[in-house]
């Protein structure tokens, strides 16, 4: 695991560490110290830690103007015992959403597990973004997470989609394709 990076080619067009909005601002990352784990296996040190034991992330485009942000995750997602969805929701979204951000796409293809808790988080921050026209959505959780995201009905809240090359587009490009997607579907 210590060799999987968050994505760095719109690092040229956005960096978290230097968005004076951003949960991470000044943050300062080593290449050569490895401190986080998942598992007992040590992450690459560019991951961001936002309070959960087991998740970890990377904002990989925070778009102000057009109100969006897409975020990387890696890790295992438990909200049975670590409560995730409450620290994402607290420590990430919800600083975004003071800034006027209201649509998020979280790439979840290095989520290796995830455990159900309460629903109640996911039906709240439903409710916030979706009273600004805004939208949540998974791009390519693995299908073994999938299944448990969907046994515990959670998709209701975070659409589940696939698109295995995501990394072709520009940010306002995949933006766009996914938004006009998400109010389609929301006003179709």
């Amino acid at each position: 695991m210590h060799d999987i990076e968050p994505y760095y080619n719109w690092r040229h067009i956005y960096t978290s560490e230097e968005d004076v909005r951003s949960p991470f601002f000044g943050r300062v990352y080593s290449e050569f110290e490895y401190s986080q784990t998942v598992y007992n296996f040590y992450i690459h040190p560019q991951w961001d830690d936002f309070g959960s034991r087991t998740l970890y992330l990377k904002v990989l485009m925070a778009d102000y103007e057009e109100g969006y942000a897409v975020i990387e995750l890696i890790g295992e997602w438990n909200d049975a015992v670590e409560n995730d969805i409450m620290e994402l929701k607290r420590e990430v979204l919800e600083k975004f959403m003071d800034e006027k951000i209201y649509k998020f796409i979280l790439i979840a293809e290095n989520v290796l597990n995830f455990h159900s808790g309460d629903a109640d988080y996911y039906e709240e921050l439903f409710e916030e973004v979706t009273d600004e026209n805004g939208w949540l959505v998974c791009l390519n959780m693995p299908s073994q997470t999938q299944y448990e995201f969907k046994q515990a009905r959670l998709n209701r809240f975070i659409e589940l989609q696939e698109l295995d090359n995501w990394r072709v587009y520009k940010p306002i490009h995949l933006f766009r394709k996914i938004d006009a997607e998400q109010m389609g579907r929301l006003h179709g």
